[in-house]
């Protein structure tokens, strides 16, 4: 049997793909000011089918100059996860199923020359059959 699929190298693919102008990633750098717009993905959760069905629980925040551009990069973002994500492979995972579990919405961050949204995200995947 296949190892389970690393969901957040699964949504850096697939988002660093669509973002051409954006910095996706699952750490933050210390350059992040110099490094706008950043997107920031992070397994926070989730259970499995405990055989191979994995349904992991995804923060995506971004990052951006001011909160209209991470807004309007959330939502973008949103609408790619629950319209183009699903029925997709990528990274040695089909992609099943995805739903919003809390909607883009500003989250606070400490440095005041950024601003920050963030949704989370269930996303059922499995390996991909061989």
């Amino acid at each position: 049997m296949a190892d389970w699929p690393n969901a957040e190298a699964v949504l850096v693919a697939a988002l660093g793909s669509l973002l051409a102008g954006a910095l996706v990633t699952t750490e933050l750098d210390n350059d992040l000011l110099q490094n706008l717009p950043v997107v920031q993905v992070q397994r926070v959760g989730g259970d499995d089918d405990g055989f191979r069905l994995d349904r992991p629980l995804v923060d995506v925040d971004v990052y951006a100059a001011s909160r209209l551009e991470a807004a309007a990069l959330s939502e973008q973002i949103r609408t790619y996860v629950l319209r183009v994500l699903r029925g997709s492979v990528i990274a040695g995972a089909a992609i099943g199923r995805t739903g919003t579990v809390s909607a883009p919405t500003p989250r606070p961050y400490e440095d005041t020359g950024l601003r920050r949204c963030g949704a989370t995200y269930e996303i059922y995947l499995h390996p991909v059959s061989s």
